[in-house]
């Protein structure tokens, strides 16, 4: 029961209201025999003997009654408006609701009681919460459609000339139609692996594995790509045994490098991974420019990109991070991006050692 909570003011205002009427009958009779007994006896009773009222009498008890009544009649009013307001104002917004307008809320009022006042919150917050999602979900839309329009055109517009014979079929276009392809494909894995997430249904295979060791063949997997692009690499690796889904940390490994090779200035890129308290602690470090503060606390939502990376040739498509974020509290850690010593990007994920 809360402190305020409407059963306690209930009881609390009957049981005022019965208290009051009762001590106003005690004390108003009283009053009243005691002023007629000094000014007129015979207006109490006509023989010693008689027992009916006299009209006096009645006339005093049905003013009594009605004042009395009057009073709980008053009393039980105000309760009751106390109550039915914030109800009837959550009525009309969940009317509202049904006929689509997401932003109608409840108004709980300044004398709201417990109760009713935690049910206008609640369904303020359930509002809330579906007008977001509604939202983002026409966002998603909207981010979904336009990251498929370009891959899908460009293997229309190919497929359609090769059809027409205006170009060649060579080795060159198919790996022009393959590339596409495959870019759809990592779109559709990683919406799906986000579409799990977000469901509470992404599964994860968890072996106990070295880290370290998944985390240097993916450095020299990728280097000759780094490289080639400006980039060396600089690792500081300890062993680093962790219960944990291998080929998801392997995704995220390489999304984060990728991320650096997009965005980051060619450099130094240093990895680095601990154990720490019960954690595993994983770094991936550039030399810059980092990442704008505006930019920061939307890091890791879906179809975020920095404005000097809208192009599709260095954006991607804008899921790469939010899947890692995903893949990482799958598994009950955290990630975080900070600036770094040099000026650059500081990605760290904290997993869980077991």
């Amino acid at each position: 029961m809360f402190p305020g909570g409407l059963s306690r003011q209930l009881v609390i205002s009957m049981s005022a209201v019965a208290l009051g009427v009762t001590l106003f009958i005690h004390v108003s009779f009283y009053i009243f025999y005691a002023v007629a007994m000094e000014v007129n006896p015979a207006m109490v009773s006509s023989t010693p003997d008689a027992w009916p009222p006299t009209g006096p009498e009645w006339g005093w008890m049905i003013g009594v009654t009605l004042v009395g009544l009057l009073g709980a009649v008053y009393t039980a009013s105000r309760l009751a408006r106390r109550i039915l307001q914030p109800l009837n104002s959550v009525a009309d917004s969940v009317r509202r609701l049904a006929h689509g307008d997401l932003d109608a809320r409840a108004e709980a009022g300044a004398n709201a009681l417990g109760e009713t006042a935690v049910l206008v919150r609640d369904f303020n917050a359930m509002a809330e919460r579906l007008q977001r999602m509604s939202s983002e979900f026409s966002t998603w839309n909207a981010a979904i459609a336009h990251e498929l329009r370009t891959p899908v055109t460009i293997l229309r517009g190919r497929l359609q000339g090769l059809a027409e014979g205006v170009f060649e079929p060579d080795p060159v276009q198919f790996h022009s139609l393959l590339t596409q392809v495959e870019g759809l494909s990592r779109l559709i894995e990683d919406l799906r692996v986000l579409s799990l997430a977000d469901s509470g249904h992404l599964n994860l295979h968890l072996e106990r594995s070295d880290l370290a060791a998944e985390i240097l063949r993916i450095a020299s997997l990728l280097e000759p790509e780094l490289v080639a692009a400006g980039f060396r690499l600089r690792l500081r690796l300890e062993a680093a045994p962790v219960l944990c889904d291998v080929t998801r940390i392997r995704q995220i490994v390489m999304a984060l490098l990728d991320n650096v090779r997009r965005y980051a200035q060619p450099g130094e890129i240093t990895i680095s991974c601990r154990l720490g308290e019960g954690a595993f602690v994983f770094q991936i470090e550039d030399d810059g420019p980092g990442v704008p503060e505006e930019l920061l606390p939307h890091l890791f939502d879906a179809f975020q990109r920095g404005d000097d990376s809208r192009s599709r040739a260095s954006g991607g498509s804008g899921l790469g991070l939010a899947v890692v974020r995903a893949v990482v509290e799958a598994h009950g850690g955290r990630i975080r991006c900070l600036r770094g010593s040099r000026g650059g990007a500081l990605f760290e994920v904290v997993l869980p050692q077991a």
